[in-house]
């Protein structure tokens, strides 16, 4: 990791330097690259660490104060390590949900069923004329067949539209 180091109105001591730096190797088990620009300076009584870390095309800021220097660094390291570990969740979430997306998709495709009963209608079958199972086949225009028993054979028979929309025809059993 990268990190630049820079006082405002403060000397930035050895002690001070060693600190960011291990403390720093917290953020950068994350990344494989990153650098990091720490600013320390004081105001009044309060001393005051910000850190940028920029990796892998993102930013993470902290900024804290505190009466301690070693106290708002710390401070700063926790809330960054916040920040990393909820992107990077975030990050993991969204990939997991877009790879179970596209498994259902394949899946989907996958699972299409052929050659097979896929839905089972029940409906009431009601001995009558073939002529008289065209005038009811013609009451139900979204209808393409009507079962029904031949009043004249006993039979099952299914009367059904052509596909010239005009005209019907009749299946029959041979024996």
């Amino acid at each position: 990791m990268k990190i630049k180091i820079t006082g405002k109105e403060l000397k930035i001591t050895d002690a001070i330097n060693d600190y960011v730096e291990r403390k720093l190797d917290r953020i950068d088990k994350y990344f494989e690259d990153a650098e990091a620009e720490v600013t320390l300076r004081t105001e009044k009584n309060e001393q005051i660490a910000e850190i940028y870390v920029t990796a892998n095309g993102e930013k993470y800021r902290a900024v804290t104060e505190d009466k301690d220097m070693y106290a708002s660094i710390d401070k700063d390291i926790d809330i960054l390590e916040g920040q990393i570990r909820k992107s990077k969740t975030k990050k993991e979430k969204m990939m997991r949900d877009a790879s179970i997306k596209t498994m259902e998709t394949v899946d989907d495709k996958e699972a299409e069923i052929t050659d097979e009963i896929v839905k089972t209608s029940y409906y009431e079958i009601k001995p009558m004329l073939p002529e008289d199972a065209v005038l009811k086949l013609k009451e139900k225009p979204t209808h393409n067949f009507l079962t029904f028993i031949n009043v004249e054979t006993g039979k099952v028979n299914v009367v059904h539209k052509l596909k010239d929309g005009k005209n019907y025809g009749l299946v029959e059993p041979e024996a």
